[in-house]
């Protein structure tokens, strides 16, 4: 049975916390460089990794692990977790969408042990390390889904060669997906997902990192560019808020090229940061889009002031947005964030 609810985040308790020390080590460390750099880095992150266990030295890559998968699946199996690659939800592609919850029955309800231990290499392999698998898991508890075994693992098409396929995990808070470069020109394999229940201010956030230093560009802005770089509202959530702008459609906030060469280096330290939880061939390739969509200097910064919300912090959303690129990232009352990034624009 196919998940045909909107997005919507019924175990969220929505409450904001006070924020707290914003000075608290940043969780990931990188060295200092150019575009040249961050294209040469792509997403490896360099934070000291955690010890490696059996578990998280996946030998194969993701797409191997897929195939073997796909073989172990009895034929009962095949009918309820694998669909055809173009099976639509209403009149949208099912693959292609953005889910806060498992799309069907649990990983824990359908998926032997021995299948359970190679969909978590699966998720490792595209995860950049343990520490962005940290990440991606929030810890091992899959936020509400409480563990790997409360989401959701369904592979659309067929994993061999010459055929598309699309292996969709999907949980709390969670979609992340991995297809081999099926779907041509898409980062990610499509649209993407995460989030976090923890205030967005908060360290006790896995992705305040994050956070912390996309607020380190502001506080960099002089007062003529913050003006710029603040939009009043919100920028809207689900798949709405990914979607790409008209060619000539004005874009919020400031422009990455009106910056000068030090706050342009903070951003591109904030996009090695939002791209370390993931493998170095998709943060590649969603440098190589960025590249061939104009480059960084394409790309738009805005913060996004929420009115209606009663608390005190002032930036409840950014935003990072260019020809077939937006990053829209929810700090408030936590951490939501929709990905789209295409060469197809």
């Amino acid at each position: 049975m196919i998940d045909r609810e909107p997005i919507r985040c019924p175990e969220c308790a929505e409450q904001v916390e006070a924020p707290e020390n914003l000075d608290r080590r940043d969780f990931l460390r990188w060295l200092g460089g150019g575009t040249a750099s961050l294209l040469a880095l792509g997403g490896a992150s360099g934070g000291v990794r955690a010890a490696e266990t059996p578990a998280t030295k996946a030998a194969k890559p993701a797409e191997a692990m897929i195939r073997e998968l796909y073989a172990a699946l009895s034929p009962e199996q095949k009918k309820e977790l694998v669909l055809p690659w173009d099976h639509k939800t209403g009149n949208k592609l099912t693959r292609s969408g953005m889910y806060n919850r498992p799309i069907g029955r649990t990983i824990g309800d359908t998926y032997t042990p021995v299948q359970q231990e190679i969909i978590e290499r699966i998720l490792r392999s595209i995860s950049s390390g343990e520490e962005g698998y940290q990440q991606i898991s929030r810890e091992g508890d899959f936020d509400g889904s409480g563990s790997l075994q409360g989401c959701g693992a369904t592979i659309f098409g067929e994993p061999a060669d010459g055929k598309k396929f699309s292996w969709v995990f999907t949980g709390h808070h969670l979609t992340v997906r991995c297809d081999g470069n099926s779907e041509e020109g898409a980062a990610f394999g499509g649209p993407m997902y995460y989030g976090h229940s923890p205030n967005g201010y908060s360290p006790r956030n896995v992705f305040f990192y994050q956070t912390k230093r996309v607020l380190s560009v502001y506080e960099a802005l002089s007062e003529e560019q913050r003006k710029k770089a603040e939009v009043q509202g919100s920028p809207g959530e689900q798949e709405p808020s990914v979607r790409f702008r008209p060619a000539g459609q004005v874009r919020p906030g400031i422009n990455i090229n009106e910056l000068t060469k030090d706050q342009k280096d903070l951003v591109e330290k904030v996009m090695r940061d939002i791209l370390s939880p993931y493998r170095k061939e998709d943060a590649d390739e969603v440098m190589e889009i960025l590249k061939k969509n104009g480059g960084l200097e394409k790309i738009h910064l805005a913060f996004y002031e929420d009115s209606r919300m009663n608390d005190n912090q002032r930036w409840h959303f950014w935003r990072l947005e260019g020809p077939g690129f937006v990053w829209n990232y929810r700090v408030l009352p936590h951490v939501h964030t929709y990905v789209n990034i295409s060469s197809k624009v």
